[in-house]
Order: structure tokens, then sequence, then C-alpha cells
């Protein structure tokens, strides 16, 4: 298919039906997936839901988990006081989040709280950081797990002083467990062994395991590493994974542990997938070194068919690699299978072009002897690929991608579809990624040959998001299921419903203008995967990002996640207008009906 072609298929995705249509599937003409009126673009400071919905804030920063917790004050004084208290209250910049059962009216959340934005948190707006001020992001950043329950309206609140509720922060002992574990490079002056590390930071998106845990993403970590010693020489490794002697000017470094001159080892402990245990809050949490470290967006768990499981995961840096993880074991619903993700394959992806917009591809191990990951090219053990999964991936030729973010499966079919959120810095194009400097974004998806456990795959690019209003005729202009009323740009959040739709969420620009002229602020869509149409659900306040999707057992009720309104000081005082300080939120939604979100 020609690129021309491809822009005027009636249908992009429809264009490949015939290669991909995934088993078990067909499209009902009687009874359309997607049924709610779309909503217009937006530049409000508030969240918009279509007509017969209604939404509601859950949480915002700083709200408390227990009822000793201070709220969130408003004259912003950080002590050791409000130190401690942070790990009493919901963290900031809610992310990825997953929904556990306790009975049909009650719940546990799991929520990653991403980062933090010093302009908003202090006075001083980050220019005048203390070492207190440095514990407060710390205690702000994590994973906050609470206890919901449904009230007689149909809409959830936080349970107060739940047995379930905790805070893992920046501080919280973690075990390491995996290849990795204990090898010297994970080994620093206060743990000599490498075995254990203070915290998990930067978490982007989430998983779950069929065995009821939580798996958080840490992502950005290099961002709070600093160096006093301005002449530091960074290694290959610390520079391919933004190791720098600023880093973004959050002032970590006033916490010797963040400081690279100091303990160069530190960073090397981040940038893992972390699995938690929410429904026991005396557990501790485990890095699970098995499946690499890079800048993980969110880890999808699928079961193969002959038991063992595979997770999915992105590494969200532009020119940056797709992975898979295949376990040595299998699953076993029968048995706890707790360290089922210490031992399996790392994989990553690498994707052969055979015309425009699809192709073939193929899964290559990250293993030590193996595809030149030996001694010559600096690998001395498994733990040396795993620790530095980017230069691993590099060697192997995987295939440099749009920035891979979230991962979703198709709870109807054998596809797997990712975000590629955008790369500014692409200069030469594939087939998989057929845009220089593409600022929009796009989706792309592939099927296994055989299962999910095969080496082999083929793909297809599902939407090329755009702006036909600019654009009308080259590649800026998107697929032709992107049209003037729904353009966006910068697909993020990727999560199906159970029954098949797939909703996206957005972190671009919205500036409104020149090349986002007509896309309003951040928001969030949904795509019919059969049909290929995309209608807008939600329109985010100012200055956000819409990030994190959860429902609760019968789909009436969806959890969406409102990151950083007001970054940069931008005019927003979203959730609690007038002169209120911006807050991250989670918000729920709900038909007034009583309906199926989406339906």
């Amino acid at each position: 298919m020609q690129r021309r072609d491809f822009l005027q298929a009636t249908c992009g995705a429809l264009a490949y039906a015939g290669i991909f249509m995934p088993s078990g599937i067909s499209a009902n003409v009687n009874k359309p997936l997607i049924g709610f009126k779309q909503v217009p673009p937006s530049t409000q400071d508030k969240v918009i839901v279509p007509d017969g919905y209604e939404v509601r804030k859950l949480i915002s920063w700083a709200d408390p988990l227990f009822s000793k917790a201070t709220p969130f004050d408003e004259n912003k004084i950080i002590d050791k006081n409000a130190v401690e208290n942070a790990k009493l209250t919901f963290g900031d910049n809610t992310d990825g989040m997953t929904w556990f059962d306790i009975d049909e009216n009650r719940a546990i959340l799991a929520v990653n709280n991403e980062y933090i934005n010093p302009e908003i948190m202090f006075n001083h707006q980050g220019k005048n950081m203390s070492l207190d001020d440095v514990y407060y992001e710390q205690n702000s950043m994590g994973v906050s797990i609470f206890e919901i329950a449904k009230n007689q309206d149909g809409f959830f609140s936080v349970v107060l002083d739940s047995p379930y509720n905790r805070k893992i922060t920046a501080r919280t002992p973690i075990d390491i467990q995996g290849p990795a574990r204990g090898h010297k490079l994970l080994k620093t002056r206060a743990d000599k062994s490498g075995v254990r590390v203070l915290g998990t930071i930067n978490n982007c998106a989430s998983g779950k395991t069929p065995w009821g845990t939580y798996l958080t993403c840490e992502e950005n970590f290099d961002d709070f590493f600093g160096s006093s010693d301005e002449n530091y020489a960074f290694n290959p490794s610390q520079k391919r994974y933004g190791l720098s002697i600023k880093g973004e000017n959050y002032e970590w470094k006033l916490d010797e542990r963040f400081d690279i001159a100091k303990n160069e080892n530190e960073p090397n402990r981040f940038g893992w997938v972390v699995e938690i245990d929410p429904y026991n809050p005396n557990s501790t949490p485990i890095k699970r070194t098995a499946l690499g470290r890079l800048k993980h967006e969110n880890a999808e768990v699928v079961i193969a068919k002959d038991g063992k499981i595979v997770v999915y995961m992105g590494d969200d840096e532009a020119n940056e690699f797709i992975y898979k993880f295949v376990s040595k074991a299998k699953y076993n619903p029968n048995k706890p299978n707790r360290d089922i993700l210490n031992e399996g394959t790392l994989y990553a992806a690498k994707f052969i072009d055979t015309k425009d917009f699809e192709g073939v591809g193929e899964w290559v191990a990250l293993e030590y002897g193996k595809n030149g990951l030996d001694e010559t090219n600096g690998f001395y053990n498994q733990g040396d690929v795993l620790i530095h999964a980017r230069l691993a991936a590099s060697v192997v030729g995987a295939t440099p991608m749009d920035r891979p973010e979230w991962i979703a499966a198709d709870p109807n079919g054998k596809y797997i579809y990712a975000t590629l959120t955008n790369n500014t810095k692409r200069t030469q194009t594939n087939a998989s990624n057929p845009r220089n400097k593409n600022i929009y974004g796009h989706i792309i998806r592939w099927h296994p040959k055989g299962d999910h456990t095969s080496t082999s795959f083929r793909w297809d690019i599902f939407l090329l998001a755009g702006n036909p209003l600019k654009y009308p005729n080259d590649l800026r202009k998107g697929t032709s299921n992107i049209n003037v009323e729904n353009m966006f740009n910068s697909p993020d959040g990727l999560k199906f419903d159970k029954f098949g739709r797939l909703w996206i969420q957005t972190d671009g620009k919205y500036s409104n203008k020149d090349d986002y002229e007509g896309m309003g602020n951040n928001q969030m869509l949904c795509a019919d995967p059969i049909t290929a149409q995309v209608r807008r659900f939600l329109t985010g306040p100012i200055a956000c990002e819409i990030t994190g999707i959860a429902f609760n057992l019968d789909y009436t009720t969806m959890f969406v996640g409102i990151q950083h309104p007001g970054e940069n000081l931008a005019n927003s005082h979203y959730p609690n207008g007038k002169s209120s300080t911006p807050r991250s939120t989670i918000v729920q939604i709900r038909k007034k009906d009583g309906g199926v979100i989406g339906s």
C-alpha cells in the first residue's frame, strides 16, 4: 500500500483487516461499540465529559489517607512535620493506576505518583531548596495505595485509616530480586550487598499480574540525580540513560544518595519494574531485575497458551525500544507465583518493513553470550545485560522507535497496541516510524505468529495522529480516521476495557495554536479497533496531562488521572477553583443512567 493510498483509505485499520483481523471478532453493525456523543476540544480549566455523563473528584494531591493526617496547606509551609505528613497523604502527579477487588462495593486503588512540580509545590517555586524540601518531595512520590468504597449514589469515596492504606515513597525499603541481585553495579556505601534499595521514583504507568499484585514502572529516574563534581566523567551507559551534572534542577543531590559523584552506583538501582502486594500492607516491594532496566512506561501482562507469563514494555525516550519478557516458569492459578518474574528471557523488538505502514518483526533475546552480548561488547554476565538493557538492545539491532509508551493487549484477540508518543529527533524514517520530526505521534500494533511466546510477529500502523486542518496534503494530516473534529497529538496512555474499546490518553502540546491549532487541552479518546473510529470522550483542565485509567467491576465507573494542571505556572486552579493551588487529581466518571462507560 502506497502512502497516498493509506491516507485516502476509507479506514486505515480496515485496510489490513484481511491480514490482521483477530480471531473471534466481528464488527456488529447493529450495535456500535462507541455509544457516546463526542465532546469538542476545550481550553477551559475543568474536566468535560459527554452528555449523559457526570464527573466527580475522588482524591487530590495531599488529601489524607489517614484521619491523623493534616489536609493540604495552601500556605505551603514545609518543615519536618510536613515531611512526615506527606507519608500519610495522597502523592503528587497521579499516573498509572489499577483496581484490586475486595468485594462488589469495595476495592483497593494502587496509584503511581510519578514526580513533583516544585514551581507549584513551594512558595519559593523550587528556587531555594532545602534538605527538608527534598525529603518532602521524596515522600510525595512513589505509590499511594488506598481503599475506596461505593456510596449510595454510585460514586466512590476514600476509606480513611483502612488497613490497606499505605505510601511507598522514594525512601521505602525495597528488595532487589532477579539476575542482577547483588551485582557489583548495584552495591553502594549504604548497601554493600546490593540487595536492598531505598525507594521507587518516577513511577509512570503500571500493570497487574494474574496473581493479584501491582507492577509499578520506574521511568525518568535520571531527572533526580546530579553531581557535586562539575567535572564528573560519565561513562557510556550513564550518558545513554540521560544522567547529567544538574539533572532537572530538582536539587536532590542535597541528599548525598542522589549525588552521582558520591554514589555512582545509586542510579543503577532505579529504572526497574517493582512488584507490590496491595493486599498485604506489611509486604516489602520487590524490584524485578529480569524485566530489564530502562525508562519503563507500563507493563502489560498476558498469559501465553502454554501458561508462561509475557510482559510487554515500552522505553519512553526518543529512538528507544519496545521489549517483552517471557517467564521461565508457567503460571499456576493454584499456587502463589510470587517469584515467577525472577527468571525468564528479555527480548527487544526488531520491526522489519515489507511495505508502507506494515511489515513483520522479530524478538531478539537479550541473553548473555548470545547475539553479541559478550565481553567483546562490554557484557560479562546477565546482570550487565539487564542493568544496561538499552545498550544491549542496540547491540542486537532492535528498532529505534518514536518514544514507546503504554502498551495494551486487546482482550478479544491477539493484537498488542503501543503508543509512540512523538519524536522530534527522528531524521530517518521507516515503515514503522514513517515521519521525520514526528510531532503528533502514532499507534502501532502487532500480533504474534502463533502465541505470545513466539519470536516472530506481524505489525501495522493503527493510527497516525495529525492535524488535517493545518496539513491536509501530507503525512502530518494523519490517517483517514483523524479529522478536524477529533484530532489530537501525542497519544500516551492506552487501555482496553473488557468490551474491546481502546481508550487513548494524551500528553502533548496544549498551546492550541500553530501546529496544534484546534486541539485544545490534553484529552482522552475512545477507538473501535475494528472500524478504527475515534471519538473524543474527555477534555482536561489547563496544562494538564491525562493519564491513568481504571474501571470498577461492572464498568459503570471510570477513574481517570489529571496530572500536573497548571504546570510551569500556567493559569489553572483545578480542581478547587478561585485562587487555589492547582493539584493533581483522580476523577471518577459515571453515566447518569448507570450504564457501562462508553456504551
